[in-house]
């Protein structure tokens, strides 16, 4: 399966995706990696011999114009999937649409509980036992897609905001490489 993969941050999904590929535990060709600002996932791909694209907002007029030019970018790729890995640019439902039912997102709950940006944040507000992470479909409506997979982590009386996000964070990477190998799977041979 020949992904790109889209990154804003630190690349710690990126590099578990990376490993797995390395390591011959999924099927997956990373054709890139882009971004919408410079960042250590971009390095992080470098280091590992993939090709990588930045794509600015600040570069275009509009965020219409920004959209189509991160389109073109990842389509010049051919990709049978599209990973947003720590991406944290909302793209527009005509960018969805060009990539429909490909293009794979991370959220640190279990969808359809506590959307949006703070949900490890809103799960603790809320005093949950057990929260977790999803693997789904990006659709135009936000953390709204299909679910592709989840895990369950729970909230301990002790945890923080980080704290909590830390164990999240590592079943993410777990899932995360998981789902991609059962994608990778289901894909037919080009």
């Amino acid at each position: 399966m020949r992904i790109v993969v889209m990154v804003s941050g630190s690349g710690t999904n990126l590099q578990a995706v990376l490993d797995a590929v390395r390591e011959g535990r999924i099927d997956v060709e990373i054709a890139a990696v882009g971004a919408d600002k410079p960042c250590l996932g971009l390095e992080r791909a470098r280091q590992a011999g993939v090709e990588t694209f930045l794509v600015r907002p600040s570069d275009h007029a509009d965020r219409e114009g920004w959209n189509r030019a991160l389109e073109r970018a990842v389509a010049g790729y051919a990709p049978d999937r599209v990973l947003f890995a720590g991406f944290m640019r909302i793209v527009d439902a005509r960018f969805v649409q060009a990539f429909a039912g490909r293009i794979v997102n991370t959220h640190p709950s279990l969808l359809p509980s506590f959307p949006g940006a703070h949900a490890v944040r809103d799960a603790l507000a809320h005093g949950v036992k057990v929260t977790g992470v999803t693997v789904h479909e990006v659709v135009a409506d936000v953390d709204a897609g299909p679910i592709l997979a989840q895990a369950a982590v729970p909230v301990l009386a002790e945890d923080t905001e980080a704290r909590l996000h830390e164990r999240i964070k590592a079943a993410e990477r777990e899932l995360l490489v998981d789902t991609l190998g059962a994608l990778a799977r289901s894909v037919p041979v080009r």
